[in-house]
């Protein structure tokens, strides 16, 4: 029975094709399309896929769920073209099975064997339920399981019909009518595939259907989604594009049509889709590690798997378009082969060439849309990736534990998201290459085996050994990366530490220094680098040189093993070599990215890992009236070292504080004040015992805190706009006439770190910030320190006592005034509370608190004694006060913020000529050692460390750290590398050209005008893509920036529970930066899909031109070698333009850094023809005439017209209330900003005509924001090197730090982090005092320098530096007038303008003096 069942199929016969050819037998034969297993094989999955679709199509008929309202929905364009393609490849199908059936009848009389008519009959029914149940509307969710599940299974079965048709097709040089079916069934099938993942979306779906794994926004993100759709009508068109305008980029055409026609702006960009946006991956991210950490009892996560769980789906399909473009790239050497047949006479058919040519043309097109598709999800998941990344950088930084801030510098933290996420981003893009080449790979050898039989193992062997070769390499390079990952870490680290603290640097004449000290860490890194770029290079060689060695040592083996060569087969082996020359030479980059991402993410991993704030609590908003402490801190011991051998910081504290009580905190200087506080907000890490903070919480730090943006943005702190209370706040913080003077008010932009405000404007912004907040507990770490007696007492009087009345208050001061009116006073003291309780019982019972109260007593004793010797002189007025008062002198001219947006380059001229010519130059000596990037990073260097302070003022520190990270990465290691390529590919494809054009001349007219409208695409591409990466580096520069913020800022975030809305910005901020970055990648593809299309009609006209000009078939090798080349055309004119592309963008960040190579400089350092006297001054005495100062040419005067004399050894006292001059005077004295008219002579010598190192070399000076540097205690005081340890140990003696110091394991050599928050505030005011001591100028200038320590010291110190300097010119700025008391003259300054200058005594008996107002207010205070 299945014998006779058998013959009716097949007759008993292994081929149904006709007689007199012979099939293959055995497994092969399912291979050959004429074999009876090979239909049998193809019936069998027909009927099944007929039986599903049928299935499909009866359970939607007989579903209820069809009604008027789905039947009006829109049919999708793509179901449109599948549904029309299909049903005719199905219909063709079938017409052919009926034809073959009416032949067999009318030549034999039978329909035996059926298998050569059932198996098209069954090919085309099937196709044609498929067609119908893809095209379906609004199916369920089990029917749209069963298409998907379909359409991959018809998928399949067709890549096996369209392989074993061809393959038949090759081997016999015939093509058949169904030969042709079959292979057109391959792009039928993909459209099927397309329907079903695609076509079920929010328009023709059902509700319950699958979302496309790319596009689809998370779970409970739809609504979101659709709001935000609904209101920003600037959203990206590629949210709303469909297949068709996704598949070809059309949906860009707008934006570049915008950037042709004008300079693009950044409102121009539209904004992200909402799956790629910041919040969305970050959101992703968070639910994987949630589900990794419920999966995983011990609490490791991976954060690999994390990444490959959340884009799985977009990766899988990136793979599926990289398949479809290996397979069809390896056709071309079949068509290759089949068209040197035709040359040589040996077509199967009449029209041979004309099908080979369409075939040619389809399947390079394929290849060009499948390819674009591969590299735009991996680019857009690359995006992802690293919005992801950056946004958990960002948030588990406002977490971080202060132990693990030692590990990771703020520079290093800008660095994970400026270099490492950038490199892990990049890493999706080269992923699919890895196992795409290893196929491509595999598949011309099976073609180069068609052509050269045994001869392929020793191609094979070449190549292997070539892979051998590069391990060592590889396994360098490695290596190399982590430690130029170091090197950068160490470099960046200094370099924004430097930065930061310019000013400091510039007053002590120490920029030449760190300068040397950030050269020799870049020295460090360059030798990594040029390490890298050898090895890079040798590797680069190695694999470059394949196509040349492979093919020798395979034409050798021919040779030897008589293997015949000819036109055909050694071309085809050609072309099947060619297909795989350039993905092997991309094995360099591929090994780099994978280094380089391996590396990044190992550094962000063990970032993210590291440890974080232990016991900080979230806020309590709970208001029960059963609660009777707003405070209440009980602990054995507190400290900032987690390690149980450490010394604590402070210990035994029992404290409770009750609601609306008023707590002061004092105490020597390091006593544990600031740590305490500290503890109370949850940042310290270790604390044995209870913390509790009830209600919501403000917070004042001791060292102000301004965020970059406008007054109103820094006092409002995120909270609604209340006019009224924001007015009364404004009032209570003394901020009216300071705003009245600002050019835009409240609106003004402040700088980063609030570096065009006064040290006080800025502590009452910040005051004012903490009283907007309607907080119920207050924590004020000494606010009052940076303003002057007036302000102060003003200050306490409106602030503490009069707006929170009813508020809980810890004050943290060292003004003794001010206790008496406290609830209870907390002396501290060697890390303990030594006594509490009221001012009164304190004096009376404490004699450590008498000897505080008695040290304020003793300082104030003097003008007290002179006021009530002054024959009875009345105190002050308000009135004579108030026209004394200073109002804040403007330092911008009307009409222009301080803060510039940033500058970026437009057009076509974006670098100057200079650095144009430099960079190509230098471009050769890159290849080698990489003198470009060393030439460019030693003029920026010089030209930041020359710059004046004006540009310091108004440049975010986190714009240029952009510049000397990731910009200076891009040239370091990417940019040479790229010029080769580009250089090298552009002359293949140029060459391949011509070759074209001589052996085909009728092509020249197709060449010529495809070379036209290449121009013409790259024009129109150029306009926009430079323009996009412009963009794009100033909004990077504005992710760094705020980061770099964030960081400074971490600890008053967390204190308001602001981390959500500074998280919320930073998220706007990488969604901002992702946009262009989105567009310029997409304009890439848009540009290169439309060349290669461009190519495919080049080759294709070349191929049918070259077979229909009867060349004679000896010219058949000539034809062979220019399709071979013309075959690689379109990869070489694609990486020619891509790496174009890259370079043009690369370009992009040499502007950036040239923006900040020719800074305007400060004056020369040393003028050599005018250098003082080694001993100069030898005198110090200081002539001041006429000295007019203004910040910038066309501000209006700060200092106006200030003339006096201050003699050798004098101690000179200058006096003003906050914003009057004072510190602007000592700017001038050291010409951080040159003098506008007037002169300062020191000692017969103007300043002016020396150089600027030599004159602040011989100047000391305490400046006001003390300042520390990451290093050791020794390098803090001494950074030149120039003191023994034995003159150390004795400065910090005289400045009270000896006991702190040698209290640390170090010593001298002791840790100090950066910026010293290790150390307290009034310590490091004592370090920059050593300085001072160490250096012994014979003019020292103290700059408010004693204003964080408390009576008694700042008691001692002043008499150390009456003894240390009793023969120098001191010259002293101070709020606190006892420190002016005893100085031989007092220099009072209002308004820039000197009101006077005498004697303290003198002026003190004067009528109206604003120095007695002064000292009048203090005494008031103080009594």
């Amino acid at each position: 029975m299945g014998e006779s069942a058998w013959t009716l199929f097949c007759n008993n016969s292994n081929c149904s094709k006709e007689t007199g050819k012979t099939c293959s037998s055995g497994f092969s034969s399912i291979l050959n399309p004429y074999s009876c297993l090979n239909h049998a094989f193809i019936i069998s999955v027909d009927m099944l896929l007929l039986l599903v679709a049928s299935l499909i199509i009866v359970c939607k008929l007989s579903s209820k769920k069809i009604s008027t309202n789905s039947q009006s929905q829109r049919i999708s364009s793509l179901k449109i073209l599948s549904a029309v393609y299909n049903g005719i490849l199905s219909v063709v199908y079938l017409a052919l099975g009926i034809w073959t059936i009416f032949q067999k009848l009318d030549m034999d009389d039978t329909v035996l064997p059926m298998d050569g008519w059932l198996v098209l009959l069954l090919q085309g029914l099937s196709w044609l339920g498929l067609a119908i149940s893809v095209s379906m509307k609004q199916l369920n969710l089990p029917c749209t399981i069963a298409v998907k599940s379909c359409s991959i299974f018809a998928f399949l079965h067709a890549v096996f019909l369209c392989i074993s048709s061809l393959l038949e097709a090759i081997a016999d040089s015939t093509v058949p009518m169904k030969i042709i079916l079959d292979v057109s069934s391959f792009p039928g099938s993909i459209l099927f595939l397309s329907c079903a993942f695609r076509g079920y979306g929010l328009k023709d779906s059902d509700p319950n259907g699958d979302f496309d794994a790319c596009y689809a926004p998370l779970q409970g993100e739809e609504h979101d989604s659709t709001d935000e759709t609904s209101f920003n009508h600037n959203i990206t068109p590629f949210a709303n594009a469909g297949v068709l305008s996704k598949m070809s980029f059309w949906w860009l055409n707008p934006l570049l049509r915008k950037g042709k026609e004008k300079i693009l702006e950044n409102k121009d960009i539209p904004t992200l889709q909402t799956p790629c946006r910041a919040k969305a991956c970050y959101l992703k991210y968070m639910d994987q590690l949630s589900e990794q950490k419920r999966r995983k009892s011990s609490g490791s996560t991976s954060m690999l798997s994390i990444i490959v769980y959340s884009h799985w789906k977009s990766m899988l399909t990136a793979g599926f378009f990289a398949l479809i473009k290996v397979l069809t790239l390896s056709t071309g050497p079949l068509f290759l082969r089949g068209f040197i047949a035709v040359v040589q006479g040996k077509e199967a058919f009449k029209y041979e060439a004309y099908v080979l040519t369409l075939g040619l043309l389809i399947a390079k097109c394929l290849e060009s849309l499948s390819e674009r598709q591969w590299f735009f999800i991996t680019r857009m998941v690359g995006l992802q990736l690293r919005s992801m990344l950056s946004a958990a950088v960002y948030q588990k930084q406002l977490q971080l534990s202060n132990a693990a801030k030692l590990t990771h510098s703020a520079g290093e933290i800008v660095s994970y998201v400026t270099v490492d996420a950038y490199r892990i981003g990049e890493f999706p893009y080269w992923f699919h290459q890895i196992w795409a080449t290893s196929l491509q790979f595999c598949l011309a050898l099976f073609l180069v085996y068609s052509s050269v039989e045994l001869a392929t193992f020793a191609a094979l062997a070449a190549i292997i050994l070539i892979v051998v070769a590069s391990y060592p390499l590889t396994k360098s390079q490695l290596k190399y990366y982590k430690k130029i990952m170091l090197a950068q870490d160490k470099r960046l680290k200094a370099i924004a530490e430097a930065l930061t603290n310019m000013k400091v640097l510039k007053l002590h004449a120490w920029e030449t220094h760190f300068k040397n000290v950030v050269e020799s860490l870049r020295k460090d890194e360059f030798k990594w680098i040029s390490g890298i770029l050898s090895q890079r290079g040798y590797q680069m060689v190695l694999f470059w040189s394949s196509p040349i060695i492979v093919p020798a040592v395979t034409f050798w083996t021919c040779y030897l093993l008589g293997v015949p060569l000819n036109a055909s087969n050694v071309f085809t082996f050609l072309a099947s070599i060619r297909i795989v020359q350039d993905p092997v030479r991309l094995i360099p980059d591929i090994v780099q990215a994978f280094i380089g991402a391996k590396v990044s993410l190992d550094r962000i991993v063990e970032f993210l890992e590291a440890p974080e704030l232990g016991n900080r609590k979230s806020e309590q908003k709970c208001h029960d009236k059963n609660f009777d402490h707003s405070v209440l801190i009980k602990c054995n011991e507190i400290s900032w070292d987690i390690n149980p051998s450490s010394k604590p910081a402070i210990r035994e504290i029992d404290l409770v504080v009750k609601p609306g009580e008023k707590i002061a905190i004092c105490g020597e200087v390091g006593s544990g004040k600031s740590t305490l506080l500290a503890a109370a907000l949850g940042e310290v890490p270790k604390c044995n015992g209870t913390v509790y903070v009830h209600g919501k919480v403000a917070y004042v730090s001791q060292t102000a805190w301004i965020q970059t943006g406008s007054i109103q943005e820094n006092i409002l702190f995120g909270s609604v706009m209340d006019p009224v209370w924001y007015q009364e706040v404004v009032e209570t913080c003394c901020l009216v006439k300071d705003l009245e003077m600002l050019p835009f008010g409240d609106l003004t932009e402040i700088g980063e770190r609030g570096v065009n405000l006064s040290g006080g404007q800025k502590q009452r912004i910040q005051l004012a910030r903490a009283l907007y907040q309607n907080a119920d507990i207050y924590f004020l770490d000494d606010p009052f320190s940076a303003v002057d007696a007036q302000t102060a007492t003003s200050l306490f009087n409106e602030y503490v006592m009069r707006a929170l009345f009813a508020k809980t208050v810890l004050l943290v001061t060292h003004q003794v005034d001010f206790l008496p009116a406290f609830d209870s006073v907390l002396l501290m003291s060697g890390g303990e509370i030594v006594e509490a309780g009221t001012y009164d019982q304190l004096l009376a019972s404490c004699e450590k608190f008498q000897a505080l109260v008695n040290a304020h007593n003793d300082t104030v004793g003097s003008e007290m004694d002179i006021s009530r010797s002054s024959n009875g002189r009345a105190m002050a007025s308000k009135d004579t006060i108030d026209n004394v008062h200073v109002k804040e002198d403007p330092i911008m001219a009307n009409g222009e913020q301080l803060i510039k947006q940033e500058e970026r380059e437009t057009g076509d001229t974006a670098i100057g000529w200079h650095l144009r010519s430099k960079v190509h130059k230098s471009f050769y000596v890159v290849l080698l050692g990489c003198g470009a990037s060393e030439s460019i990073f030693s003029i920026l260097l010089k030209s930041l460390f020359k710059a004046p302070m004006s540009f310091y003022d108004s440049t975010p520190v986190g714009r240029i750290l952009s510049r000397v990270s990731i910009d200076l990465s891009t040239i370091d290691l990417q940019m040479a590398f790229k010029l080769s390529i580009a250089v090298g590919t552009t002359m293949n494809t140029y060459f391949s050209f011509i070759i074209l054009a001589v052996l085909a001349w009728p092509v020249a007219f197709v060449i010529i005008p495809m070379i036209y409208l290449t121009i013409i695409l790259q024009r129109h591409y150029y306009a926009s893509a430079k323009e996009l990466m412009r963009i794009n580096g100033t909004r990077k520069s504005s992710v760094a920036s705020h980061l770099a913020e964030s960081i400074a800022g971490a600890m008053t975030i967390r204190a308001f529970g602001g981390e959500d809305r500074f998280f919320s910005k930073n998220m706007d901020l990488i969604d901002a930066n992702a946009s262009p970055d989105f567009y310029n990648f997409s304009a890439n593809e848009w540009l290169i899909q439309r060349l290669e299309i461009l190519c495919a009609i080049v080759l294709s006209s070349s191929a049918l031109s070259m077979t229909l000009i009867p060349l004679g078939s000896s010219a058949s090798g000539l034809i062979g070698m220019a399709l071979s080349y013309g075959l690689s055309l379109n990869v070489f004119l694609v990486f020619s333009v891509k790496y174009q592309c890259f370079l043009s963008n690369d370009i992009v960040s040499v502007e950036r850094l040239e923006q900040y190579m020719h800074i305007p400089s400060e004056a020369p350092e040393v003028i050599e023809e005018n250098r003082p006297p080694h001993d100069w001054p030898c005198v110090g005495k200081v002539d001041i005439r006429n000295l007019k100062v203004r910040y910038r040419p066309n501000a209006p005067l700060v200092l106006r017209g200030i003339s006096c004399i201050f003699e050798g050894g004098s101690k000179i006292g200058i006096v003003g209330r906050t914003g009057s001059g004072k510190t602007t005077f000592i700017g001038a004295l050291f010409r951080l900003v040159e003098p506008a008219d007037g002169e300062i002579i020191i000692d017969n010598l103007n300043i002016c005509e020396i150089g600027l190192h030599d004159l602040r070399s011989h100047l000391g000076i305490i400046p006001q924001d003390p300042t520390l540097f990451g290093g050791s205690v020794r390098y803090n005081i001494d950074p030149l090197e120039q003191h023994t340890d034995s003159e150390i140990w004795e400065v910090l003696e005289k400045c009270q730090l000896r006991e702190a110091v040698q209290a640390k394991e170090g010593g001298l050599n002791s840790f100090v982090v950066q910026d010293g928050s290790n150390w307290s505030t009034g310590q490091r005011q004592l370090f920059c005092l050593g300085r001072a001591l160490l250096k012994r100028s014979r003019i020292l200038v103290l700059d408010e320098a004693t204003a964080s320590i408390d009576n008694a010291t700042d008691s001692i110190i002043q008499k150390t530096i009456r003894t240390e300097f009793n023969d120098c010119t001191v010259i002293t700025v101070a709020h606190r007038i006892p420190t002016v008391m005893d100085c031989n003259m007092v220099l009072g300054i209002s308004d820039g303008k000197l009101v006077e200058f005498d004697e303290p005594m003198k002026l003190m008996n004067k009528k109206g003096s604003l120095f007695g107002q002064l000292v009048q207010e203090y005494w008031s205070r103080s009594s």
